[in-house]
């Protein structure tokens, strides 16, 4: 008896045995169901996807001798004339060999006259995008109003190729790339059937190697099967379909993310040395990186058809490394592509590739890097002789029942002598411990500290006044307050009426150009849109107010 390759003998018979295409395969079954059966309908989609499987298993269902029946028997004379190829009322025409208008103006006699056994005459046009111009054009009319008993089904790869006018007379199914975990399901049906021992981890590799299409895994594991025999090891399929970069995969990431630039670079050298092409490795370098950054973004692999194992090994480097530096590395990867497929020698390039991802420094997060900022700004704010301030990545306010002394607590009954020293000691506490609140403080004027209430003038139209007063900020402006002078303080803002310079606009011809320059920085500090940069960047002050064209 004649062998038949696995991907003839498991060809889909009836609409149960297609894998990946429900959308497709319940719209069918629903219109013959409700008997609301198309004269034209149009396949789209990648090779060995089951296009024309599904052609053939609609012409049984609408020809059954039971039928039409959205399940075929497979045993009348119909179906088996069908399903061997040789049923007069079943045409299944080569659009790439059969494309000119000859063989068009043909069909359209054909179709005239009525079937010879069946139900339907059944055209399938496999690539149909094939077909000339004046072909398609010479098909308009025949697809728009054909005989009753006539059905077209079109198969294509390239469905952009189609005529609009072609695509509007046609019922058109997008048939999809069949998943990893849904070819490997497939692959495991049919080896129990066929008595062969493999791993689920095999599987998924012969599954992966298909590339969405179910026909080119059936054929993979055709070839491994005459490879192995009935009894297929791990070993054996990584030979077939040379898997053995995927061993230096792994070791290759994990040097380049720890920054071991010698590892990596032996990674890529035993790598050569067993046969691995370097575009290929690259690429899927490139491809494992996309994973580790997925695993990141997503918190899972949960969306990777990949094998559990790997599946670990990617959740640990991505545990390990931040975001940002995953981009980085994928942006330096893609920024090399061209040159890797250009390259005379692809070995070379991978290797400068590589040591130049190795060395990439990681990313400091921007609050991180605020938080040394402001820690630099204490230590520079601090008195001389009392010490600088400590160095922890991020120096909290110290409790309201500490006995220690506070952080900027210098000689308080002087500053409780002198009103305006203790105002200025403040704010510089306010300003390293919080920079939003500064900014709101700042453009005050000092009036007067009397008792535990300091007394400050902000101008008629400052438009944070009402801030000031909002719960949280008044009890955090009280709270650094405590820690600043010692006591229980109060900040009472007042409202100045006479303009922008409140009760000292009149001022000696002395202080009039500094004054001035005081009401520029109010203004600027006042600006909503500068107090909206403040606020998103912790940390962010104005440095210089620079007057425009001389105002």
């Amino acid at each position: 008896m004649e062998y038949l390759v696995l991907a003839r003998k498991w060809r889909p018979q009836v609409f149960e045995d297609v894998v990946g295409q429900d959308h497709a395969v319940r719209t069918l079954k629903n219109s013959i169901r409700f008997e609301r059966i198309g004269h034209a309908y149009l396949f789209s989609g990648p090779r060995g996807i089951g296009k024309t499987s599904v052609a053939r298993i609609l012409a049984k269902a609408v020809n059954c001798v039971r039928g039409p029946s959205e399940i075929p028997c497979n045993e009348c004379v119909n179906c088996r004339e069908i399903r061997d190829g040789v049923s007069m009322d079943v045409r299944e025409i080569d659009g790439a060999s059969n494309r000119g208008i000859d063989e068009i103006r043909e069909l359209r006699e054909n179709i005239k006259f009525a079937p010879v056994s069946s139900r339907y005459k059944v055209y399938i046009i496999d690539e149909v995008h094939m077909l000339t111009k004046e072909a398609f054009n010479a098909l308009l009319k025949t697809l728009e109003e054909p005989p009753a008993h006539v059905l077209f089904v079109f198969a294509t790869t390239e469905n952009h190729k189609i005529p609009a006018t072609i695509l509007s007379r046609c019922q058109h199914f997008d048939f999809r790339r069949v998943s990893i975990q849904q070819m490997a399901g497939q692959l495991r049906k049919i080896a129990a059937a066929e008595e062969i021992s493999v791993s689920d981890r095999a599987l998924v590799w012969i599954a992966r190697a298909g590339e969405g299409s179910m026909r080119d895994a059936l054929s993979i594991f055709d070839q491994v099967i005459s490879y192995s025999g009935s009894a297929i090891s791990d070993e054996d399929v990584e030979a077939i379909l040379h898997l053995q970069d995927r061993r230096f995969l792994m070791r290759l990431m994990g040097a380049v993310l720890d920054r071991k630039a010698d590892e990596a670079l032996k990674a890529v050298q035993e790598a050569y040395y067993s046969g691995v092409d370097m575009r290929h490795f690259y690429q899927l370098l490139l491809e494992a990186f996309m994973h580790v950054l997925r695993v990141k973004v997503t918190g899972g692999g949960e969306s990777l058809d990949l094998p559990e194992d790997e599946v670990k090994d990617l959740v640990a480097l991505a545990e390990k490394t931040a975001r940002a530096d995953l981009q980085r590395r994928i942006d330096a990867l893609l920024d090399e592509e061209e040159g890797m497929r250009k390259a005379m020698d692809p070995r070379l390039n991978f290797e400068c590739a590589v040591v130049r991802l190795a060395y990439l420094a990681p990313l400091v997060p921007i609050d991180e890097l605020l938080r040394k900022v402001e820690t630099l700004e204490g230590r520079l704010a601090a008195p001389a002789g009392k010490g600088a301030v400590p160095s922890s990545p991020r120096e909290e306010p110290a409790p309201l029942n500490n006995d220690a002394a506070p952080v900027c607590r210098e000689e308080p009954e002087k500053w409780n002598r002198e009103g305006k020293e203790a105002w200025d000691a403040f704010k510089t506490h306010v300003k390293r411990f919080s920079q939003p609140l500064w900014c709101r403080i700042e453009p005050g004027e000092f009036l007067g500290f009397e008792g535990s209430v300091f007394r400050i003038g902000f101008p008629g139209n400052y438009v944070f006044f009402d801030d000031l007063s909002a719960e949280e900020n008044r009890v955090r402006l009280e709270q650094l307050g405590r820690e600043c002078l010692g006591k229980d303080v109060t900040i009472r803002a007042e409202r100045l009426s006479n303009g922008p310079g409140g009760r000292n606009d009149v001022s000696p011809n002395g202080q009039a150009r500094g004054k001035r320059n005081h009401e520029i920085r109010t203004e600027a500090l006042n600006h909503p849109n500068v107090q909206k940069v403040i606020d998103v960047f912790e940390g962010a002050e104005i440095c210089e107010v620079i007057p425009k064209n001389g105002s």
